[in-house]
């Protein structure tokens, strides 16, 4: 019974700290759906982080109340700044056309920087740190679903989390359904496998490479708000995203570009960053511990670039700029 109410707790805590991997593994499934090729996932999560945790805050001081508001504003201002970090990634791949690799690394630095430096800013204005009120933090805290809590195992595997982890869980499955079973989504995927052919169809291939990417964007700010308002207890700390950016973008690899596996790959990777905290291994040093999400990565990506298969296999067009002129 000691055992396997450890499993459990560990199970619960995996889905915890996946849920941010999730919506930004998603994102990024979108965004690469397109032909796009966005390796700046943390950057656009610091964005988000501090946007979500500075709109909270911001609406506290505004309103003079915690609650829904600050929630509602911290939720809109890092899906917006993601928004944002995916539109300025458009501007200069698809319209400007520059190599999508070095403009995705350039967002991530310059998101890490952007996120860095405004929460210092935002520390000093609030009086040498930034932190939300109880009533906001608890927003953000798991839902109350009465007696279900309580239910032995089944409680704590279903019904203690927070409304992100549900909402992530959402959004990828609305997605997998979008990319597989509308139009839309086909269409979607059609510019991400050969946009000429796409372009020669009728499908407006800018349309829907900007559209992807900015919403894919929107997702990775959301996720770094999770960082700063779930992982941080609304309190801005520096490096809150520390690593999770990377690690999404090799999840879509894990995932092999599909929503729906997304949800698993991340409460395994959850499970892997969060392990050293329920199962110490005794003489095994902390910091090596954990490594091993990263270490993780690494033995995905060489299993994935030895046995690929077609169905599971990147979008053809992702990382390459559409020259329609040479249609």
């Amino acid at each position: 019974m000691k055992v396997l109410n450890v499993i459990i707790n560990l199970i619960n805590a995996a889905v915890l700290a996946g849920t941010p991997l999730l919506l930004a593994t998603s994102g990024e499934i979108l965004t690469e759906k397109s032909g796009n090729l966005n390796l700046g996932v943390e950057g656009q999560m610091y964005m988000g982080a501090i946007a979500g945790l500075a709109g909270a805050w911001f609406a506290e001081q505004w309103f003079g109340t915690g609650g829904m508001i600050p929630l509602i504003i911290a939720v809109i201002f890092s899906f917006i700044m993601g928004c944002i970090s995916g539109l300025i990634y458009s501007v200069l791949t698809v319209t400007l056309r520059a190599n999508q690799n070095v403009t995705g690394l350039t967002l991530a630095i310059f998101g890490t920087g952007f996120g860095k430096f405004f929460g210092e800013v935002l520390g000093h204005k609030a009086g040498g740190f930034v932190a939300v009120g109880q009533e906001t933090k608890a927003m953000f805290g798991n839902i109350n679903f009465g007696k279900l809590t309580e239910t032995p195992f089944i409680g704590t595997l279903f019904f203690r989390y927070n409304w992100l982890v549900y909402f992530a869980l959402i959004i990828a499955v609305i997605m997998g359904w979008y990319l597989n079973k509308t139009r839309s989504g086909l269409s979607l995927r059609a510019v991400g496998e050969s946009p000429g052919t796409a372009d020669s169809a009728g499908i407006n291939v800018t349309r829907y490479k900007y559209g992807a990417t900015i919403i894919g964007g929107g997702l990775c700010g959301l996720a770094g708000m999770y960082m700063s308002m779930v992982n941080q207890k609304g309190i801005w700390v520096t490096d809150c995203v520390s690593g999770y950016g990377w690690l999404a973008i090799a999840l879509v690899i894990f995932s092999t570009w599909s929503p729906l596996r997304a949800i698993y790959s991340s409460i395994i990777f959850g499970g892997l960053t969060v392990m050293y905290m329920r199962i110490p291994i005794p003489g095994l040093p902390t910091a090596i511990y954990m490594m091993f999400p990263y270490i993780a990565t690494i033995i995905v990506l060489i299993l994935t670039s030895i046995k690929q298969i077609k169905e599971h296999a990147q979008p053809a067009s992702t990382g390459l700029n559409y020259y329609r002129e040479e249609r």
